[in-house]
């Protein structure tokens, strides 16, 4: 190759970089530094396959060592929030649900939230306990 291959290892970083943009994953980060390490390889004179040797033994460290440490360290904790709460909990019909009239309220956990039912037909009087099983914009919806 030459006087060619450090521009090999630069459009190799560039894909890269560009890879890791769109996917964010913590995978394609990994052949930077590789990358990186080959240009200066190749621009010290050094044989191509050492550099492609070199390339692959560190994109190799970097996938299946580091990846595993960067992702516990940015994986985010998911809290749940009151909507996440409320789906599985019992809920109390505080206004008729009627799907077609397109009325009906529950009270969960101390709050009023508009209510439908699943079933299209299925009316829920006024004092019955009904399960959450969903949320759809600011409905819940009940079986």
């Amino acid at each position: 190759m030459g006087a060619f291959e450090p521009y090999f290892w630069l459009i190799i970083v560039a894909l890269a970089v560009i890879f890791e943009a769109v996917t964010a994953g913590l995978f394609c980060i990994w052949f930077i530094p590789a990358g990186l390490a080959s240009i200066v390889l190749a621009i010290v004179g050094v044989p191509f396959w050492v550099q492609v040797l070199v390339f692959c033994i560190l994109s190799i460290i970097g996938v299946l060592l580091l990846r595993k440490i960067f992702l516990k360290f940015f994986k985010k904790k998911i809290i749940p929030t009151n909507v996440d709460a409320v789906i599985g909990a019992k809920a109390l019909v505080t206004e008729r649900i009627e799907n077609m009239a397109g009325s009906g309220q529950v009270k969960v956990n101390g709050q009023i939230w508009s209510a439908r039912t699943v079933d299209r037909d299925t009316v829920c009087e006024v004092g019955e306990i009904v399960t959450v099983i969903a949320v759809e914009g600011v409905k819940l919806i009940c079986k």
